[in-house]
């Protein structure tokens, strides 16, 4: 198995490859086909094992990190890997691969296409419905029925995101240069233990966003299932996320306003020399947050997602890594 550690608000699997969750305007689902929104900072990880007297009995049992997230709040996945070492990953949310809408303990498959390629991949903002597109990953209470597992299983237990890391086979990349063992973060947890309720975040499905997702350059062969690393991210709401580290959440995300007012830039990236995976029928099928609020038609208005006018959406050639 691979080591899991925790530096600098990116989580390391193995050697060569590092995760980030980058918190983002969550883009309209209005019919409109949007490009990538930027981050608007990286959300910070914790270790559960640094938390283990305030976690409930279930987090503690499947380890792992947390990330604090407001409900209807967006974020996008940053994969990091040397340019010269490619590794293999799943991303699942709530038990359902990201890729395929099947569920995540299926092993690596090639037809089906049910992993990414790092770093060809640099990053991914959402479940793949295909044709070049995505729908948004969006932090939803479990419960209710807003989530992509809720839509797919029937029942919304798990929530946030469990990601696997998979080695090539020995030989098909170089090794070197090596890098440093990472060092696990160092959390301390004061005052009196207070165990707080179990985690009611999963992942549904949000507005429209053009992204591919790149078919595998390399071959599947290229890949040792043998060789891999997990790990599960478990999204906290603001009021979890107090209780179990004794500060204050994240500010919320600035506003569609003030947004455009700063000029920020939406990102398209110039990949078609790259082949797309074929479409999910089962995630294309997945009912989207506004389409779930349809449904409920729930009595008051609810707040309005971050918007953005037509005219204020821009691309730029490349999104930071």
């Amino acid at each position: 198995m691979l080591s899991v550690a925790v530096e600098n608000d990116a989580v390391r699997i193995g050697p060569y490859w590092a995760v980030t969750f980058h918190r983002t305007l969550r883009v309209p689902d209005d019919g409109h086909v949007y490009p990538l929104p930027p981050g608007l900072g990286k959300l910070p990880v914790f270790r559960v094992a640094d938390f283990k007297a305030r976690v409930p009995v279930s987090l503690r049992d499947e380890g792992g990190v947390f990330i604090p997230m407001y409900q209807r709040e967006a974020l996008w996945l940053g994969f990091h890997g040397p340019h010269w070492r490619a590794q293999a990953v799943t991303v699942a949310v709530g038990g359902i691969n990201a890729l395929t809408g099947r569920p995540a303990a299926a092993p690596l498959t090639a037809d089906p296409q049910n992993y990414i390629v790092c770093p060809d991949q640099p990053w991914l903002d959402g479940i793949n419905t295909g044709h070049g597109f995505v729908r948004q990953f969006v932090a939803m209470p479990l419960g209710q029925g807003y989530t992509v597992e809720g839509d797919l299983t029937g029942s919304e237990i798990r929530g946030g995101f469990q990601l696997t890391v998979y080695e090539p086979h020995p030989g098909r990349f170089s090794d070197t240069p090596p890098q440093r063992d990472p060092t696990p973060l160092d959390t301390d947890c004061e005052g009196p233990p207070q165990p707080m309720a179990a985690p009611v975040m999963g992942l549904g499905a949000g507005g429209r966003l053009r992204q591919k997702i790149y078919a595998d350059p390399y071959g599947f062969d290229t890949w040792d299932a043998d060789r891999q690393g997990h790990l599960r991210v478990h999204l906290l709401n603001s009021r979890q996320f107090a209780e179990v580290t004794g500060r204050p959440p994240p500010p919320s995300p600035i506003d569609a306003a003030t947004y455009a007012a700063c000029g920020l830039p939406w990102f398209a990236r110039y990949d078609d020399s790259q082949a797309d995976i074929v479409p999910s029928e089962r995630l294309s099928g997945v009912k989207t947050i506004a389409a779930r609020d349809a449904e409920k038609a729930a009595a008051g208005p609810r707040p309005a997602p971050p918007g953005i006018e037509r005219q204020e959406v821009r691309n730029k050639g490349g999104r930071e890594r």
